[in-house]
């Protein structure tokens, strides 16, 4: 289940409390108060997995960025030695190879660059997420703990 539907619900259940005058307390479910938090971290480690597939996407196109730049410099080494006929070719071929190289390397670490900030905005909205969701728990905890006991 997805964990800010689980938020909605346990919002909606703090909402639908009744309040107890002259505090800022509520008074809530318990059943179905313990059985978000239940559902919550059952849903919390589905975050993290899917955290995790971003991180490994993320080495996996840096891995697809590397053999694409190993791939374009064997590629510039072949095409140099083909040229290698007289001594301007030979320095058009050198000049043109580091060129391929220089270019290869830029696009690898731009994909790099690109790949490392979009784990790190998917990760920090995931924490900010989580944090929200850890509060919301944590308020919903306080509230039931600090309500009037019924004996």
């Amino acid at each position: 289940m997805d964990i800010l539907h689980l938020v909605d619900r346990l919002e909606e259940l703090f909402n639908e409390g009744r309040p107890i005058w002259f505090t800022h307390s509520v008074l809530v479910d318990e059943d179905r108060m313990l059985d978000l938090i239940d559902q919550m971290r059952v849903s919390i480690p589905e975050e993290i997995k899917k955290a995790q597939q971003v991180v490994a996407q993320k080495d996996r196109i840096l891995a697809q960025a590397q053999e694409e730049a190993n791939r374009t410099l064997q590629l510039a080494r072949e095409k140099a030695e083909q040229m290698v006929q007289n001594d301007a070719i030979v320095l058009q071929a050198r000049q043109q190879a580091e060129q391929i190289r220089l270019e290869a390397e830029a696009m690898a670490e731009q994909t790099r660059r690109e790949a490392d900030e979009y784990v790190l905005q998917t990760l920090t909205n995931m924490e900010m997420e989580l944090d929200r969701t850890l509060t919301q728990v944590r308020n919903g905890i306080r509230a039931v703990q600090n309500g009037p006991r019924s004996s």
